[in-house]
């Protein structure tokens, strides 16, 4: 079996889906790695590095050519500027693992279904204990969390930690970190680790033991969202009423802060309107906003995607794709996520679909020209499949 890398297209995209140091553990399991020429070298893994751990290299074309499972950080579906671009190179037959962005636009996940690609997408991968270290969702958002912070303390006209000098005792900052799944927990960690005075709010009551073990003081508002997460722990989405009543809570907090990082998604729902231009207008001036939200439309009302703008005296960064602006250890994380998941789907030198596998039937996206996930077909009202064989 073979496994290729391709080059990532998407526009600013730096890291790759394979790195060096993993490439030895597929060699032993009976893999051969095809790389593309170059895919490495914005993350800082030059071809040379690949070529001594025993990949060979090639172009793009002979990548897809050769390959048996073809392995990318942004496949088409996740990549909607220049991923169309690979579906001709793709067979039937294939596999193709990576972000597919699978509660997204239902035609680009036809158009994949349509080339008879095995496609698993990795953001589907369930949150159990045995595929943690498969979670590359997880492994994304922790270099989000980490990075949102750097950039508010880069933007930020006043000090982090609180300092006692001979000019008097500097005050420290004080963070705000609206939800708190993988990335805000991070966040949180992050500004505690510069200094920052943190604290955090999220919907879901179950999580403020995990705010306070990070070192944040978890804000709760006499509020009660109903059935506050999913079987997944995901946040649920809330009708307009619950966030309307949550932004008169949040607007006191968010009027005191410093710097907000919100970071309130719920997976396949446009992100909820958390922070109004009127909160924003009350923040003092110099203020910092990190949007991690922006992609999907933000949950910031000023937030502009892609864009950082000052609204009323704040600063207001809506930049995407974060974890691209760490590629060096966002690839190196992302590559031990697919190479574990590699290694579990296949045994003997053979692709195994176990329905009763939560990992493989879980991140099961299109196989035989069709989408196949039970619940990205009940997202988009498709109806029933006849079951197909448990194995390939």
């Amino acid at each position: 079996m073979t496994v290729g890398v391709p080059k990532e297209t998407f526009p600013g995209e730096r890291r790759v889906a394979l790195v060096p140091a993993v490439i030895p553990q597929l060699i032993q399991a009976g893999f051969q790695v095809v790389v593309e020429s170059g895919a490495g070298t914005s993350a800082g893994y030059p071809d040379a590095g690949y070529v001594d751990k025993g990949a060979r290299l090639a172009s793009r074309a002979e990548v897809f050519e050769r390959a048996d499972v073809i392995l990318q950080v942004l496949c088409h579906g996740s990549n909607d500027k220049t991923g169309h671009a690979d579906l001709p190179l793709l067979r039937p037959g294939q596999v193709l693992i990576g972000f597919l962005r699978p509660l997204g636009a239902l035609q680009t996940l036809q158009e994949v279904a349509a080339t008879g690609v095995t496609a698993f997408a990795v953001e589907l991968m369930p949150r159990i204990t045995r595929a943690q270290t498969m979670d590359a969702l997880s492994s994304m958002g922790t270099i989000c969390g980490y990075k949102a912070v750097v950039l508010a303390a880069q933007m930020l006209p006043r000090l982090f930690p609180m300092l006692t000098t001979a000019a008097g005792t500097i005050t420290p900052a004080r963070v705000f970190v609206i939800g708190a799944g993988v990335a805000g927990l991070q966040a949180i960690a992050t500004a505690r680790r510069l200094g920052a005075v943190a604290s955090a709010y999220d919907l879901r009551p179950a999580v403020k033991e995990q705010v306070q073990s990070v070192g944040g003081r978890f804000i709760e508002l006499p509020i009660e969202a109903r059935d506050a997460q999913d079987a997944g722990g995901y946040a649920r989405a809330q009708d307009e009423t619950f966030y309307q009543r949550q932004r008169e809570l949040l607007g006191r907090v968010v009027e005191g802060s410093d710097v907000v990082i919100t970071a309130a998604v719920v997976p396949g729902k446009k992100p909820p309107v958390l922070v109004t231009g009127e909160m924003v207008s009350r923040m003092a001036p110099g203020s910092v906003i990190v949007d991690l939200a922006a992609e999907r439309g933000g949950n910031c009302e000023l937030t502009r995607p892609e864009e950082t703008v000052v609204e009323h005296g704040v600063t207001i960064i809506g930049q995407i794709n974060l974890a691209s602006t760490v590629p060096y250890h966002a690839s190196e994380m992302y590559a031990r996520n697919l190479t574990r998941f590699l290694l579990h789907l296949y045994k003997n030198g053979r692709l195994e679909i176990d329905r009763d596998d939560p990992i493989a039937r879980d991140t099961l996206l299109t196989r035989g020209g069709e989408i196949v996930n039970p619940r990205v077909r009940e997202f988009f009202s498709l109806p029933g499949l006849v079951k197909q064989d448990a194995a390939s």
